[in-house]
């Protein structure tokens, strides 16, 4: 469904940037000090770190136009339930919750379109092969 090559890369969106509030924050290190992080460490806290969701560029226009709001709280049930898609082997899941639809490309982690709840009726999802009720 989508292709990530390096020139899809910069089309992903965080999800954050979604956000109406955003929290900040920081790592400080400071050179010299016995309190040290080591780059080897830093680097494999984030391999190690969940996944959160990304959004296209295309799902992040929608967003906007549909008048999504996205909370923490959605954030967190569609990080759930595409881990929950991608643990039973999914590719392509619909999320549908009382915010709208999400269409998640489960492999690459991002969701490449959104609809809002009215926008879902008498609609039809194709190129998918799990749905996720949240």
């Amino acid at each position: 469904m989508m292709n990530m090559d390096s020139n899809n890369v910069n089309q992903i969106t965080n999800a954050g940037a979604l956000k109406l509030k955003h929290a900040q924050a920081g790592l400080q290190t400071r050179a010299g000090s016995g309190n040290n992080v080591q780059f080897a460490e830093l680097l494999q806290k984030e391999v190690n770190k969940p996944q959160s969701i990304q959004f296209s560029k295309h799902a992040a226009l929608r967003v906007q136009e549909r008048g999504i709001e996205m909370t923490d709280s959605l954030m967190q049930d569609l990080n759930k339930a595409v881990e929950k898609a991608q643990a039973k082997g999914a590719r392509d899941v619909v999320v549908i919750g009382k915010s709208g639809a999400f269409i998640v490309n489960v492999p690459n982690n991002i969701v490449v379109t959104t609809m809002s709840g009215a926008e879902m009726k008498e609609n039809i999802f194709t190129n998918i092969d799990s749905a996720v009720l949240i």
